[in-house]
């Protein structure tokens, strides 16, 4: 029941919901999820770490950087979280102007967009 628990916490905060849909097309580092959500560094962080603790994202540290991807837990509860948001947002508006934005987040330079926010 924890698992349940903690994953229906973390899906009750739309911009949670949102970073899960980003994530879908693969690693991000931190600052590249704070452009997209236009939050403090600091609410985004404190997102992350609830969606960690759900078990619906893993993380990475490399040097100061810190990225973040899809769980691949084997846990049913966390498979399930992750592959039900998928299917019931796959044609929202919102996720749908997010993938085309991501894709411009993507392919700005990580440096100079991590410096913007204090973590180059």
């Amino acid at each position: 029941m924890r698992d349940f628990l903690n994953v229906t916490r973390a899906l009750s905060d739309p911009n949670r919901v949102r970073t899960l849909m980003f994530l879908q097309g693969g690693e991000l580092c931190l600052c590249q999820i704070i452009k997209m959500l236009g939050l403090a560094p600091s609410t985004v962080s404190k997102h992350m770490t609830v969606l960690y603790n759900a078990r619906l994202v893993e993380s990475r540290k490399e040097g100061r950087w810190v990225f973040y991807r899809l769980s691949e837990a084997r846990n049913p509860v966390i498979r399930g979280a992750i592959a039900w948001a998928r299917g019931a947002l796959a044609k929202d508006k919102q996720t749908l102007a997010d993938a085309r934005a991501i894709k411009a987040v993507r392919k700005t330079n990580k440096e100079k967009l991590c410096a913007s926010y204090g973590r180059s």
